[in-house]
This record gives structure tokens, sequence and C-alpha cells, in this order.
């Protein structure tokens, strides 16, 4: 049996799908990119210490590393403020604000998940 989406995505083939699927989790990775991702969807315009504020587990440098990351892969866009001191502000494109409905729905998907070891069995045939 094939895979389909819905009829969304009549070019694909399971690989191509796999690999498409593969490249944006890759953008995802990180510890912490889910997390500021939520804080600023929204359309939310926050500075560094109000992200470091949000998630005060989050070092400086692994949060200023992951909000580049998001910015190479065109999620988040970073404004800096000539002032001093320096004012630098994050928000999403509207590229990385179109996500959110798609990690709701993966949200909702996760918690759809059967309990381990109480999963749904299909009926013996016959029954």
């Amino acid at each position: 049996m094939g895979y389909t989406l819905l009829g969304k995505h009549d070019l694909h083939t399971p690989a191509t799908a796999a690999s498409g699927i593969e490249d944006a989790i890759q953008m995802l990775e990180g510890r912490w990119k889910l997390v500021i991702l939520f804080h600023l969807f929204g359309g939310k315009t926050l500075r560094f210490s109000d992200l470091e504020r949000a998630i005060p587990a989050v070092s400086q440098k692994m949060l200023a590393q992951q909000l580049r990351q998001l910015e190479q892969d065109g999620i988040v866009t970073r404004t800096v403020h000539a002032q001093v001191p320096p004012k630098v502000e994050y928000h999403l494109t509207e590229w990385g604000q179109s996500l959110c409905p798609a990690l709701d729905e993966l949200l909702s998907w996760a918690e759809k998940r059967p309990t381990p070891g109480r999963r749904k069995r299909s009926a013996p045939k016959g029954q």
C-alpha cells in the first residue's frame, strides 16, 4: 500500500516525503527551539532578555545558538536597534508563524497516544 497525505502532495514518493519531513524535523531539532517558537507564536516580538527570563533553564550561549540557527533557517527574524546598550528583538517570519498550526496538530496527535501497555488491540478474525 502506498502513502497518501490527503492528496495534497501527489508529486512525492514515500522516499521524498520522508526526506522532506526529516529536513523539517532537523530545522526544529535542538533542546530549546520549540520552546522559543511557542514563546514567539502569535506575532510576539521579544528581546533576548525577555526570552532569557521566559526560559530560565537555558544558558545565554545556548539561547543565542538556537536563535541563530532558527534565523539561518528563515524561521525567526533578528532585529538590532542601534542604541546603547544594544537592543535585539526576535520575531517569527511569516513562514515561521505558519508553523504554528502544524505544531498544534502534532501536539493534538501526540496527546491521543494510547497509554503504553493499554493499546487497543484488533478483535480476532471472525468476531
